[in-house]
């Protein structure tokens, strides 16, 4: 059973950071290129970043280069996204996503705000 679960999401004011993880299961993490998506209320959902199967190539949206870093570790499964100086543009729901077969999470929210 695939599953992709994240998790450190929560409430931040702005200038603040958090780091989001993503822990997958159920297929081969480590040959799959990982994307951060993210959907604010009312919006369609946006591409954040993304990183290859072994790590050596990301991308990012322009609103989020600079401040937003993705990270991966194969051998915990696991996907992270470190988001420094966050503003109150970047509150929504932040999903990870499996490229090849294009799984999802159920999503975690953070929510920027003083």
């Amino acid at each position: 059973q695939v599953q992709l679960v994240e998790s450190g999401g929560g409430l931040v004011q702005p200038g603040g950071s958090l780091r989001l993880s993503c822990a997958a299961s159920g297929f081969t993490f480590s040959t799959d290129t990982m994307r951060w998506y993210r959907q604010a209320p009312g919006k369609e959902r946006e591409f954040v970043a993304s990183i290859t199967s072994g790590g050596l190539i990301t991308k990012y949206a322009d609103s989020v280069k600079g401040r937003f870093s993705i990270s991966r570790d194969n051998a915990k499964n696991t996907l992270y996204l470190q988001m420094n100086t966050l503003k109150p543009e970047d509150t929504a729901v932040y999903y990870c996503n499996s490229w090849r077969n294009d799984y999802w999470g159920q999503g975690t929210q953070v929510t920027v705000s003083s």
